[in-house]
């Protein structure tokens, strides 16, 4: 079953072509990832798969009555109401069902409409339970608190909020829609590490279909099965998360690779055969082979390596014109000029190589505090750090921890709160900066270069920045026009030219696509320096972190953990399953101690009613004692047996009633 199926779509603006000849479907289960390079269209074919435009041909064909819940990259919400007024409206069935509900139990207590009044409410209430009508609320607040939203958050005005607050607003409001088909852009960029790690566990028991562009390779690692892969020629499907789908590729690229040196190989072996004998004694064969040679080389320049390899001639036949019979030097000549394609991504030319080794020792706190001397408080206190060379700590912790501020401070640029920074000999220190803002907007990229390599001449740099993708008259573009990746990407220019042996790493992948965040991983894993690495990127993280340095801000403080972020985020989990049990067993010595208490009381109160039934009976003797002893008997003997009753009936309810007052 498919409840969403797109067939040979095309999207052109004008004159410029976006994808063409995309055909995929989407089944209700998916958890799908589309992946490819910066500006390859993915946004695009995401609004197009959603309706919210059309495509320049082709069909998108989607199941009736399907809801679909769609992230934008920047999604804003307005209005006055307060944050939880927006999540409120999406339970809007369930508050109808709420309010009709509450009008039924009045209607239940009017005896005139009571029987028919009760007959709904029994139904009407097993919907509501059914779906979720008890627990909204919880859910809600559940919701809000994953994507970091605090108490005080709930009842801020919309307008309060930051733009990233308001993103993830509409992605609590979104989730809690419940949508049959989720469409997500990019949904981790306005998140910390904790909320994403929220909203994999979420996505993980999400019952319906999941649509999702996104670079962050942890978090498709975590959330999808399967790949599609836009490049020029359209989509391409791998089954798995992001690591298989890379073991895939390699494989893929590898195979295709193989495929085109074999067809050169037999194609230059055929050519030789026929140079030999078109006029020799087989000449009828050999020209039999230059046609069948003929019509192989269109057929590869026609349709590629692989799809000749793939099919039979019948096939090809109907796909591309290859009856005509070319020369001997033209077949030559086309066989030279084939090369083996490559679908691997363009390389970014990075090279961070140190110009000079620093010392072993790059960097010792003592007493370090975090902070804003005019703000009059810290933002958190370190304990002793050391970084040596070669290492590489990575700095975590959420939005707003105060991370930035821990690497101005090792820069001199703010001051420590208190404490010291001693810095190792002989460094040399290289700055990415989160927002770039060491770029000069009112610079070109080619000024932005001659900054900091001043020595370069202009042609010089027009070859190093067509390294970075900047091609032709790009290098004259100003600053300001650039998109976030091209900053990104001008930045990771500047730095490769300082030769620095310690990096100071600011959310170095943000804005980077998937390839050029590959290419980065691989260079900074063979980089001879130290690194300080301020990272969302958990994937990257694993791969360059030797120690971990999370900022807890509840707590104040900074704690350090010596291995892989995995190893970390494995005594995390341990720690809080430990905090979870302690929780329980306490939870559970509580509960025995009031299950005994309230035992206890039981007991007493039993033994209470028991004494005063007791004291109410020998009450009850004592008086028919003294109604026979008013006309005692005859028999001495008998009185006296009645009076030494009396006495211990009264005898035992003083002893009831002293028992009573100890109780």
């Amino acid at each position: 079953m498919t409840i969403l199926q797109a067939v040979n779509l095309y999207k052109s603006y004008g004159s410029v072509d976006i994808f063409a000849g995309i055909s995929v479907s989407v089944p209700p289960d998916a958890r799908i990832a589309i992946v490819g390079p910066n500006g390859i269209g993915k946004t695009t074919l995401l609004r197009v798969l959603t309706r919210l435009e059309e495509p320049s041909d082709g069909v998108v064909r989607i199941s009736k009555d399907l809801e679909i819940g769609f992230l934008p990259q920047e999604a804003g919400l307005d209005g006055t109401h307060t944050l939880w007024e927006e999540c409120l409206g999406a339970m809007a069935e369930l508050l109808e069902m709420e309010a009709e509900l509450n009008h039924l139990e009045r209607l239940m207590s009017d005896p005139a409409h009571a029987d028919s009044a009760i007959e709904q409410y029994g139904v009407r209430q097993e919907e509501f339970e059914r779906r979720g009508g008890y627990t909204y609320e919880t859910r809600i607040r559940s919701t809000l608190s994953g994507l970091g939203f605090t108490d005080v958050d709930l009842v801020r005005p919309l307008t309060q909020l930051s733009g990233g607050q308001r993103t993830r607003a509409y992605l609590a409001r979104l989730l809690l829609s419940d949508p049959d088909l989720l469409v997500l852009d990019e949904p981790t960029n306005h998140l910390d590490i904790d909320a994403v790690e929220w909203l994999e566990g979420y996505l993980s028991q999400w019952r319906g279909a999941v649509l999702i562009v996104s670079h962050d390779r942890y978090f498709l690692d975590k959330v999808v099965d399967h790949i599609w892969e836009m490049n020029h020629e359209g989509i391409e499907i791998y089954r798995g998360n992001y690591t298989a789908y890379t073991n895939q590729r390699q494989e893929r690229w590898e195979l295709r690779e193989k495929i085109a040196r074999s067809e050169i190989a037999r194609l230059e072996k055929e050519l030789d055969y026929i140079k030999r004998n078109i006029a020799a004694q087989n000449t009828l064969q050999a020209k039999g082979k230059l046609k069948r040679l003929s019509r192989e080389l269109q057929a590869i320049e026609a349709l590629g390596f692989e799809a000749v390899a793939d099919k039979n001639w019948l096939e090809i036949s109907t796909l591309v014109d290859v009856s005509h019979t070319i020369s001997v030097a033209d077949a030559e000549k086309r066989i030279r000029s084939l090369r083996v394609p490559s679908q691997r991504p363009p390389r970014l030319s990075l090279d961070f190589s140190p110009n000079y080794r620093s010392g072993e020792l790059v960097l010792r706190t003592g007493d370090l505090v975090i902070g804003y001397q005019d703000e009059g408080r810290p933002l958190f206190s370190s304990p002793d750090l050391l970084l040596k060379r070669r290492e590489c700590a990575a700095l975590i912790g959420p939005n707003g921890a105060g991370k930035t501020t821990f690497l101005k401070t090792l820069l001199g640029e703010v001051p420590p709160y208190s404490g010291e920074v001693r810095l190792g000999a002989s460094l040399h220190i290289g700055y990415f900066a989160q927002a770039h803002e060491d770029l000069d907007p009112n610079l070109t990229l080619l000024e932005e270069i001659e900054r900091v390599a001043p020595g370069m001449l202009q042609a010089e740099i027009r070859s190093y920045l067509a390294k970075y993708s900047f091609t032709g008259d790009d290098v004259f573009n100003m600053v300001s026009t650039l998109s976030g990746g091209e900053r990104g990407r001008l930045a990771l220019a500047k730095l490769s030219l300082t030769n620095a042996n310690l990096l100071l790493l600011d959310e170095p992948t943000n804005h980077l696509d998937i390839p050029s965040q590959e290419i980065l991983q691989e260079v900074l894993m063979g980089y001879q320096g130290t690194i300080l690495l301020v990272s969302h990127d958990r994937y990257l993280i694993e791969a360059l972190g030797t120690q971990i340095w999370e900022i807890k801000p509840h707590a104040q403080n900074l704690q350090v953990f010596k291995g892989k972020y995995s190893a970390y985020r494995q005594a995390s989990e341990a720690e809080k399953t430990q905090k979870v049990q302690l929780n329980r067993e306490k939870y559970l010595a509580r509960k025995r101690r009031s299950s005994q208490s309230v035992s206890l009381e039981r007991k007493r109160a039993q033994r209470i009613s028991q004494i005063e039934e007791s004291v109410d009976e020998l009450e009850l003797v004592m008086e028919k004692i003294s109604k026979r002893l008013e006309n005692p008997p005859s028999d001495p003997a008998e009185v006296e047996k009645l009076g030494v009753a009396y006495v211990r009936a009264q005898e035992e309810i003083d002893r009831l009633l002293k028992e009573l007052t100890q109780i």
